[in-house]
């Protein structure tokens, strides 16, 4: 059986990271993506896709994501039951990702700077460097 998919689309909200009791990161977000028809008032519809990513890519997606951002995600479908506080059931389908692409720009995204990626950003100026022409390979 082949239970694989394939989604481009934009983030509705900011990712929700949580973690485990052992401590695993995981991200759960929504995915708008484009349905390619209009509907009956001529307007594009989309679908809005539950999604959840695992371990370190739930980092990275909670780390470098926000509302409005464009990723591809690949994953499957799963299915999952559970009782609602009122005691109903519900069902919920959603993609469980094993990868999440930035497809945007690095900076496109506005997240806030912490001190960590300021002295990353610091340490890629490479204008800074001065460079011999006879240390040079080519």
């Amino acid at each position: 059986m082949i239970n694989r998919v394939v989604l481009v689309g934009r983030l509705t909200r900011d990712p929700e990271l949580r973690r485990t009791a052992s401590e695993l990161a995981v991200a759960s977000f929504t995915l708008a993506v484009d349905n390619r028809s209009k509907g009956p008032d001529g307007q594009r519809t989309a679908s809005f896709i539950p999604c959840t990513v695992w371990g370190a890519a739930a980092d990275n997606t909670a780390k470098y994501t926000r509302k409005g951002s464009l990723v591809g995600v690949e994953g499957r479908l799963n299915q999952r039951t559970y009782d609602r506080k009122d005691g109903t059931k519900a069902q919920v389908i959603e993609v469980i990702c094993d990868s999440v692409q930035f497809l945007e720009p690095k900076g496109t995204v506005d997240l806030e700077p912490t001190p960590e990626t300021d002295v990353q950003e610091e340490s890629q100026n490479l204008d800074a460097i001065d460079i011999v022409d006879d240390d040079l390979p080519f």
